[in-house]
């Protein structure tokens, strides 16, 4: 968890070239956990592309492994989620030929709880579509809190998906930064 919470730190005093990260967040937590879930992460799509040319209903989605169905949808802020996003989010979810159970909002801003209530509200009159506003880092600090043999996994699922994503979505400095603070924190160990 220091090492992803002082990752973000860096990325948010270099501001240019980051924006990607909480979306390798949440891929790699899924990725490293997908055999225990029972579930697959779909390929990335384009980062500069919008949902609407990519036919993606959000940045991550999930997948049952023995099923063709997406499960869960993931789009991540590097701002404020709105209770305008979400409504744009439930007009995605609408008019998608993919019936999903969760639409997940990952932010990394503090969370409003009139935001959150507007999107639990959305519950019923969407038939038993759980929407859902998390702080980027509280999701992450849960999911290794479950799934804590996972942690190695998980660092080497982020890495991998790190160094693979396109200069425009994360640029060298970042990436670099990441392996010098993975390699001083494996070394004091």
């Amino acid at each position: 968890m220091s090492l992803i919470e002082q990752h973000l730190r860096f990325k948010q005093a270099n501001s240019r070239g980051g924006s990607r990260l909480p979306v390798i967040i949440v891929a790699a937590a899924y990725n490293a956990a997908s055999n225990k879930l029972g579930v697959r992460v779909l390929p990335l799509a384009s980062h500069n592309a919008a949902d609407k040319q990519t036919g993606a209903l959000g940045d991550v989605e999930i997948m049952l492994i023995n099923e063709d169905k997406i499960i869960t949808s993931f789009e991540m802020k590097m701002k404020r989620v709105t209770i305008d996003d979400i409504d744009g989010a439930l007009h995605k979810v609408i008019a998608s030929p993919h019936s999903i159970d969760n639409y997940i909002f990952i932010t990394t801003e503090p969370v409003e709880i009139a935001v959150q209530e507007y999107a639990r509200s959305l519950y019923d009159s969407t038939d038993g579509i759980e929407f859902v506003v998390l702080d980027c880092i509280d999701f992450l600090r849960h999911f290794l809190h479950l799934f804590h043999r996972l942690r190695a996994q998980f660092l080497n699922a982020y890495q991998e998906l790190l160094l693979a994503a396109p200069e425009r979505a994360v640029t060298q400095p970042i990436k670099e930064a990441f392996l010098a603070m993975r390699q001083a924190a494996e070394s004091s160990e």
